[in-house]
């Protein structure tokens, strides 16, 4: 069992150091192993007392593995709930839970970092003008993809329209239900 590799269980360690609700969460479960797979990774961790995490002893018995999708990847551009929404957690419930609410809630605090290296207010004003930044960026890739699915179902028509895609059902249905209404009355007559 391949223990997290040393820079990101360092990295790990320091978000659970920024946030003492997580590290505090963690400490229940001081001494349990976990495994973390991602096609063709897989890696496990301990929870140490304090609530960081190291690495297990080799006999350590793991309680939870979670299963990461090879896609995963892709999915993190769509943000930590499409890959929470993946991820398959499977083993001891309160531990898996514990870990779960973990790592949907755990955030980097850039700006306290960065105010260490450039000070209080260029720290506040470089994470405000990165968030911006994100924002454009998601704005933008929004647009493309609708003005892509515009052109496609507008301009050149490869893509059908929800509303005609709607239609079209309704219209089975409608047809479907007059052909058994007709099965019915030749039945009558017959």
């Amino acid at each position: 069992m391949l223990p997290l590799p040393p820079p990101l269980q360092a990295a790990i360690n320091h978000l659970l150091g920024q946030a003492s609700w997580a590290r505090e969460k963690l400490m229940p479960f001081a001494g349990h192993a976990a495994q973390i797979k991602l096609p063709p990774f897989e890696a496990a961790f301990l929870i140490t007392p304090d609530g960081s995490i190291a690495a297990p002893p080799d006999d350590a018995e793991l309680e939870v593995a979670i299963s990461l999708p090879a896609a995963t990847p892709l999915l993190a551009l769509q943000g930590k709930d499409a890959v929470m929404r993946a991820a398959r957690i499977e083993g001891s419930a309160e531990f898996a839970q514990a870990l779960a609410f973990v790592i949907r809630n755990l955030r980097w605090d850039a700006e306290e970092d960065l105010s260490r290296l450039v000070g209080d207010v260029a720290a506040h004003r470089l994470v405000k003008g990165g968030k911006e930044f994100v924002a454009w960026q998601q704005q933008a890739a929004q647009n493309f993809a609708a003005n892509f699915a515009e052109f496609f179902t507008e301009e050149q028509p490869l893509i059908a329209k929800q509303a005609d895609i709607a239609a079209f059902s309704a219209d089975i249905d409608r047809l479907r239900d007059d052909v058994a209404r007709l099965e019915k009355r030749i039945q009558v007559l017959t």
